[in-house]
């Protein structure tokens, strides 16, 4: 079947939206993603569509049940199967001409610098709780100069911000030096959304506990984010567009049918982020303490 594609044909209704010497950028770009669930499949798919010629993919889970509300591999044909693989057959079957450099391993510390080799763009996926590797990932990005997104599928939309390799860090921004695991995920939370839309629709607040490392998601605002991380990509690819970097960022949400831009100049160091955290910590203590008391109930 492979004999039947061509990559003119394939990609030629991206046309128009950018020019035909822009699709034949795009097919010569690298895009690193690590991690290929909640968002990552999405995001490989929906790139690879753009036409988007070469990728560096990382995941070492495998696929099960719980998957099956929101990752675009989860499919019953895929349980147990690595997700890594997995997308990376879906990817090929879309560009059978696509380049695929795969890290069954996930990324680490021991492969980092090989996994961004070449790369001209790295797009976040990560597990939301893995901390320690999105911090080493994201600066690395920006000691090797690589532009980095990431896309954070929250309530029924989604948040984005851009780290440029000449603007503010990853760490500059969300202020993560020194906290222990559940301070980081207040800070990282906050600093995803500041606009915080997502927050008043929550229909059952127990299905959220940072300290345990579990909360909602649901498939409308993974979508949302494929869109918005092929977008943010072309622009930053092509070099058009107008593109909002760290401390600037946006949150859609669907259900609320709101678009805030958001500015926070210093990141989580900004007086009213400072605010809203101290303001997290405390729904998060009492959420703890009635716990606790539903325990002792």
């Amino acid at each position: 079947m492979s004999g039947l594609f061509a990559y003119e044909t394939a990609f030629s209704r991206n046309l128009g939206w950018v020019t035909q010497a822009e699709q034949t950028a795009l097919r010569g770009k690298r895009i690193a993603i690590a991690g290929m669930g909640g968002v990552g499949g999405g995001h490989l798919l929906a790139l690879a569509r753009l036409g988007i010629g070469s990728f560096s993919i990382s995941d070492f889970d495998t696929f099960d049940l719980a998957n099956f509300n929101r990752q675009a591999g989860a499919f019953m044909s895929s349980l147990g199967r690595p997700k890594v693989e997995v997308l990376a057959d879906l990817a090929a079957d879309i560009n059978p001409e696509c380049e695929l450099r795969v890290f069954p391993e996930g990324v680490s510390g021991d492969n980092l610098e090989d996994f961004l080799r070449g790369a001209d763009l790295y797009v976040d996926a990560l597990d939301f709780f893995a901390f320690d590797i999105r911090r080493a990932v994201f600066a690395a990005c920006h000691r090797m100069g690589i532009p980095a997104v990431t896309a954070a599928p929250l309530g029924l939309g989604a948040a984005v911000l851009v780290f440029q390799p000449d603007g503010m860090s990853f760490e500059e921004y969300f202020q993560l030096e020194g906290c222990d695991e559940e301070e980081m995920a207040v800070r990282f939370l906050i600093g995803l959304t500041p606009a915080m839309l997502q927050f008043g629709y929550l229909a059952d607040p127990s299905r959220v506990n940072l300290g345990e490392q579990r909360g909602p998601s649901c498939v409308a605002a993974c979508q949302l984010c494929a869109g918005l991380v092929a977008t943010e990509s072309l622009k930053i690819l092509l070099g058009r567009g107008g593109i909002r970097s760290a401390p600037r960022g946006y949150q859609f949400d669907a259900y609320r049918n709101r678009l805030a831009r958001t500015w926070r100049p210093g990141g989580n160091r900004n007086p009213f982020q400072r605010f809203l955290i101290w303001i997290a910590r405390r729904q998060l203590m009492k959420m703890k303490q009635a716990e606790r008391a539903d325990g002792r109930s």
